[in-house]
């Protein structure tokens, strides 16, 4: 346990870096990191150092495993299961792929016309930007192993769930019709060699810190003014315990958002860290990271509204049944 709690100190959380930081800002910088400007900076600088170590380290190992699921491969793994099995499998696919939402609808598109079943679509549509081990990981360094574990776990649940529902459904028929016709080619996958899955790692580290820098830096700088600026009783009861509608009101917030589970790291610890139940935190984040405004725009240009309508319906009172439950049994993680 000892050596566990190390590595978990050290290698996630980084401590070391925690206290370099505060030794540049208190001996360089003259400034108290018990002080709200003092604070504001370390919590700023070493959130956005740690962020981005661990997102290029995870980004590469999970990127290396990902060029061995390629969407053609992934295409005929699921075209072989059906029913319940089919849409647990599209769920655990769906972490292995990309890292946002909107990176997944092009992938959903190539699932649909190759005539894959809606639910197990839907169910690695909801899950790809949820859930992968990059998130775990760094949900693990910032909140520890129980709240990782849960987020990952309702994730997956909710991805099954959501695809089945759909499927049970039969929404297929709202699907738009461009989306079936296009002609699907079965393209056989070149094995890759060892350099090959490397250099392809290699350069997703590099397209996806492109992507996601930006909205990083905005994650952090909200974090930190959360943390240092607004006082712990206005937290509290805006999105706290005393309001019986912080679920709903985190939910609502996270929608109009797009960032990926990276952006939303910093402001969900800083909400954390004044108290904030987990609940509402992980329905925030569900929020961002499945039903952004954004790929929600895109996605609607694939199928028809009604469809639309049932995915988001489905996501969100998923997404709020967690988060109130995740609330109520808080005392397991905490």
């Amino acid at each position: 346990m000892f050596i566990f709690s190390w590595l978990n100190d050290q290698l996630l959380k980084m401590k070391w870096l925690s206290d370099l930081v505060k030794a540049f800002v208190e001996n360089v910088l003259r400034l108290n990191v018990n002080t709200r400007v003092g604070g504001s900076i370390h919590f700023f600088i070493y959130d956005t150092i740690k962020i981005f170590i661990l997102l290029s380290v995870l980004i590469f190992l999970i990127s290396y495993i990902q060029s061995y699921f390629p969407p053609e491969r992934t295409k005929k793994i699921l075209g072989k299961i059906k029913g319940i099995k089919g849409n647990i499998l599209g769920a655990l696919l769906g972490t292995v792929t990309p890292f946002c939402s909107c990176s997944s609808i092009p992938i959903f598109i190539g699932f649909t016309s190759a005539g894959l079943p809606i639910g197990v679509t839907f169910s690695f549509l909801i899950s790809s930007p949820l859930v992968d081990l990059a998130s775990f990981l760094l949900l693990m360094s910032f909140f520890g192993l129980k709240i990782a574990l849960a987020y990952v776990v309702v994730g997956l649940i909710l991805a099954v769930i959501g695809g089945t529902l759909i499927d049970k459904l039969g929404l297929e028929k709202y699907v738009e019709g461009y989306v079936k016709e296009i002609e699907n080619v079965d393209v056989e996958v070149p094995e890759m060699t060892r350099k090959d899955r490397i250099d392809y790692a290699k350069g997703q580290v590099r397209d996806i810190i492109k992507r996601v820098w930006i909205y990083i830096l905005i994650g952090v700088g909200i974090g930190a003014t959360i943390h240092n600026w607004i006082p712990q009783n206005v937290i509290e009861n805006v999105v706290g315990g005393k309001n019986p509608f912080s679920v709903v009101l985190a939910t609502i917030v996270g929608i109009p958002m797009y960032a990926d589970i990276f952006g939303t790291l910093p402001i969900a610890e800083a909400l954390f860290l004044k108290g904030v139940g987990i609940g509402t935190i992980l329905s925030f984040m569900m929020a961002v990271t499945a039903l952004s405004l954004p790929s929600m725009i895109m996605l609607s240009k694939v199928v028809k509204p009604k469809l639309l309508s049932i995915f988001v319906a489905i996501v969100s009172i998923g997404i709020l049944i967690i988060g109130y439950l995740f609330n109520a049994v808080s005392y397991l993680f905490v």
